[in-house]
């Protein structure tokens, strides 16, 4: 059986047995403790926690997880993946116990011809925590499990919370027999790799406290409503229904392994462990990597980027070490879409994008192996120099840490290079950064948002966003909240007010933007007339509470206001305009861009406040000035025309048709609002607000155009008043510079470039002759050198302004003409920005008595409040205590007098 009739199946079993089918949410979601989503209950989290109330009783979905934390181990064992598939059911206070293991059991053990995976019931085995009896019992009066095959287990097994205060409970694990030639029998106590476990209900019914692992948190009570949540691992039960040894050999993943296996010197399967190893590397990275381009991330050096990066860099190494030296990630990608396509269809429409980003990572990572390998090289010559055979640990971490060289790549180049590696040393460095990961990443970690003050508001429906028709609404206060406690009035604190903190005002209508979608939140007043006389509040963020519900932050400035109350909220009309013309002015941009360079020039981000846009876009490369200036016009000439902007609801799929741009990563109802600006110039999912015409949006300059990591480019710019200011200022400048040089505006850059170019040859005169003339004292400096014990010795000061570089000539030319005695060099300079550049130099006949060129600079540097290193024959260092030049003079004579 397909994976793809495997997850059709359970759609369609839990949609009949009365589910709401819930589509994935993307990998990435808004939480402060999840890079990515890795469970499939994520996106039901805030139903569980009581913050919301579910639209729905029971719900079933497959979810995209991916769990990234032990990356090192992927492809060691054969059942885990970095990306998986949870299928999953869930009751919100509707079924328990009895229903979850009902509907486990007969999907699972149902004939393939009505509907079921026709999985053998002898061989299905239970684990439930130490002491649900009540669980042991539904499994011997549903499903006939006799209690030979229902194990208990503590609760580190089989009990089940996300780690942190909120919703736990007991769980009950579904195991499947995969025979004797898999292990020893006994049962998942007994063997894990013979009993794979396909199946996990968590009955959540309990609130923890906290804790400090998964076994060491309290039991605080019964939570309001007994919750079911469950997880069906979608791969691990096609490895059984397709009867293949491992989760790498299934449908999904085999095409991958079998692409690199034709191009591959080494084949899978063929007796190495280590090989088998790198084919499974490459067929679960190259998954995982696609599906979170996909979603929208780019490769970076933090956060999910580090991570794809990571993964993207360990398909090309494991590649290498399989002595494929061809390029493959087009190839894999494509592999990827073919395989994934029928049941993930965006990874077809969106494959450019996703196989342009993963090849360029390709390319950037071939030239960094080139830079790590000539590092190794240095270290082995090192090495080897010193008498050693083994390159030590820390080069090896060094080679891993900078340049992404796994510690097999190290072994191999180490071996042909007659080296070992200590690997012992590696490792320890490994386990201490790992370490200091999972204590910052343990810090970071916090609990979920207590938002259960405002339950009954967001239960009670959503508030009406007047804001697209009229800036000022007639509106109810439905609660009030100080510091995220509901109170039932709040008061100016000038008129004795003590409870002092954030005030939030929600109210049942609302015409003030919240911030989203890149746009920030209106500005504007809140006023009413009560009991006590008049209100005012100054509105200074607007926030979404559960994605429905607007919350006020204020600053009360007179009166009161009391829960009930009826106010007038007004936004600001200024700000709103600038505020349009920024949003506006980002589609505006956007077109072009895509208009300019293409398709792939696809929206990674926005930020727009009035006057004001920034725009992020996938992109390898920075823009050309001839590009960037064809797309600050072909913005400008949409502005002029004056294109009517217009906004409607429709469906999803119909906005898609339509050619609608989305933001990748986000999830989108099913009825979404889209923006037309001029027909087909401009059309995109989006709900904020706009102008009505593009003339509206006035002049856009833009300002620039940078990276923001490996792939992402951001565009910035001005509009409406706000460009024209800033062109007023490039105006008045470029008038200065016309007075000052007395030539027409038009001829100013010629007559600067002029200028600069004469500097720049003066500049080179005046280096040329300053070096002359400090080669002419060096050649004083070396027939006048002091004899120290048994060596000469030359250590002067230099003219200011001489650069390391500089020195470093000059100590050759000295050390050359002091002939073959022993002697030592040691120049230093007061530099540029107080810095105190020095450097020394040793021949080989002083090097013979003992003296090196690394420790004399060390003592050098310590008079300079400096630092600095080398070799034996020549180092360098700079220091920041020019006061300390004649002390450190002494302290090297001295050095050299004890050799």
């Amino acid at each position: 059986m397909q994976t793809h009739e495997i997850r059709k199946r359970f759609l369609d079993h839990f949609v009949k047995a009365g589910h709401t089918e819930v589509p994935s949410a993307s990998v990435i979601l808004d939480d402060p403790n999840l890079l990515f989503v890795n469970a499939g209950m994520v996106q039901f989290v805030p139903y569980f926690l009581g913050a919301r109330t579910a639209p729905w009783d029971r719900a079933v979905s497959i979810q995209k997880c991916i769990r990234t934390p032990d990356i090192d181990e992927v492809g060691i064992t054969t059942r885990h993946n970095t990306f998986f598939q949870m299928a999953g059911n869930f009751s919100f206070g509707d079924y328990f116990k009895k229903g979850a293991i009902e509907f486990a059991w007969t999907l699972l053990t149902n004939p393939q011809d009505q509907g079921g995976y026709g999985l053998d019931p002898e061989r299905l085995w239970a684990t439930v925590y130490l002491d649900d009896d009540e669980a042991i019992a539904l499994w011997q009066e549903v499903a006939g499990l006799p209690l030979e095959r229902i194990q208990r287990r503590g609760m580190a097994d089989n009990y089940w919370s996300m780690g942190i205060p909120g919703p736990c409970g007991p769980s009950s694990e579904i195991y499947y027999d995969r025979g004797p030639q898999y292990g020893v029998e006994g049962g998942p106590e007994a063997n894990e790799d013979r009993y794979i476990e396909i199946w996990n209900l968590v009955f959540m019914q309990n609130e923890r406290g906290e804790g400090t692992s998964k076994e060491d948190f309290e039991i605080l009570g019964p939570l309001p409503r007994k919750n079911i949540d469950t997880g069906m691992g979608v791969e691990r039960v096609a490895c059984l229904l397709q009867d293949v040894d491992n989760v790498y050999e299934t449908d999904l993943l085999r095409p991958v392994i079998d692409l690199v296996a034709g191009i591959a010197p080494r084949g899978y399967g063929a007796g190495s462990h280590a090989d088998d190893v790198r084919y499974r590397i490459i067929a679960d990275h190259s998954r995982t990597a696609a599906i979170i381009i996909g979603d929208g991330v780019s490769p970076g050096n933090e956060g999910r980027g580090y991570v794809l990066r990571r993964l993207l860099r360990r398909i090309i190494r494991s590649a290498k070490l399989l002595g494929v030296e061809q390029p493959v990630m087009a190839d894999l990608m494509t592999t990827v879409r073919d395989a994934m396509g029928p049941s993930y269809p965006d990874l077809a429409a969106d494959f450019d994008r996703i196989q342009r980003i993963a090849v360029a990572e390709e390319t950037a990572f071939n030239r960094t192996l080139a830079s790590g390998s000539r590092l190794f090289d240095e270290a082995a010559r090192s090495t080897r120099a010193s008498g050693a055979t083994v390159l030590s640990g820390n080069d090896a971490f060094t080679l891993h840490d900078t340049y992404g060289f796994p510690l097999e790549l190290t072994l191999e180049m180490a071996a042909e290079a007659g080296l070992s590696v200590d690997e012992e040393g590696f490792r320890g460095l490994m386990a201490e950064q790992r370490r200091r990961a999972k204590a910052d990443a343990a810090a970071r970690k916090q609990a979920h948002s207590d938002l259960s003050a405002y339950r009954e508001l967001v239960d009670a429906g959503p508030t009406e966003f007047t804001g697209f028709d009229e800036l000022s609404t007639e509106a109810t206060i439905l609660g009030i909240f100080v510091d995220g406690r509901r109170v039932p009035v709040v008061t100016h604190a000038g008129d004795g007010d003590t409870s002092s903190g954030r005030v939030e005002l929600v109210l049942d209508r609302s015409p003030f933007y919240a911030e989203s979608g890149g746009q920030i939140a209106d500005e504007g007043t809140v006023t009413g007339t009560g009991a006590s006389g008049t209100a005012k509040a100054a509105v200074t963020d607007v926030q979404k509470i559960a994605k429905t519900l607007w919350t006020h932050r204020v600053n009360v400035e007179s009166g009161e206001f009391v829960e009930g109350d009826t106010v007038v909220a007004a936004v600001d009309p200024r700000w709103r305009h600038g505020a349009t013309q920024g949003h506006s002015g980002t589609h505006m941009v956007h077109a072009a861009l895509r208009q300019v360079l293409g398709p792939n020039a696809v929206q990674a981000g926005s930020l727009n406040r009035p006057g004001y846009l920034r725009f992020d876009f996938n992109w390898q490369g920075a823009l050309t000035d001839d590009q960037r200036s064809e797309i600050e016009e072909v913005t400008n000439e949409a502005v002029e025309a004056d294109f009517e902007v217009h906004s409607f609801t429709t469906g999803l799929e119909r906005a898609k048709a339509m050619g609608a741009m989305a933001l990748f990563g986000e999830n989108y109802p099913e009825e979404v609002r889209v923006v037309e600006i001029g027909g087909p110039f401009s059309i995109e999912l989006c709900g904020g607000t706009h102008v009505r015409n593009s003339a509206q949006i006035g002049p856009v300059t833009i300002l620039g155009e940078s990276s923001v990591g490996s792939g992402v480019r951001r565009v910035e710019a001005y509009v409406g008043l706000d460009s024209f200011r800033h062109l007023a200022k490039e105006r008045a400048l470029m008038a200065g510079l016309a007075s000052s040089l007395k030539v027409p505006s038009e001829e100013v850059p010629a007559r600067v470039a002029t200028l600069v170019e004469r500097l720049r040859a003066a500049e080179k005169e005046l280096d040329r002759m300053r070096l002359a003339n400090a080669r002419a004292a060096a050649a004083n400096a070396a027939a006048g050198a002091d004899l120290v014990g048994k060596v000469r010795v030359v250590a002067q000061r230099m003219a200011g302004g001489m650069s390391a570089a500089d020195l470093r000539s000059l100590v050759g030319d000295i050390r050359g003409k002091l002939g073959a005695e022993p002697a030592v060099v040691a120049l230093v300079a007061e530099g540029d920005n107080d810095t105190v550049p020095f450097v020394v130099a040793v021949n080989p006949a002083a090097q013979d008595l003992g003296l090196r060129a690394d420790d004399l600079v060390k003592t050098f540097g310590a008079a300079v409040n400096g630092r600095g290193g080398g070799k034996a024959d020549l180092a360098q260092g700079s220091g920041k205590g020019a006061a300390g030049i004649d002390a450190a003079m002494a302290a090297l004579r001295a050095e050299i007098g004890r050799s």
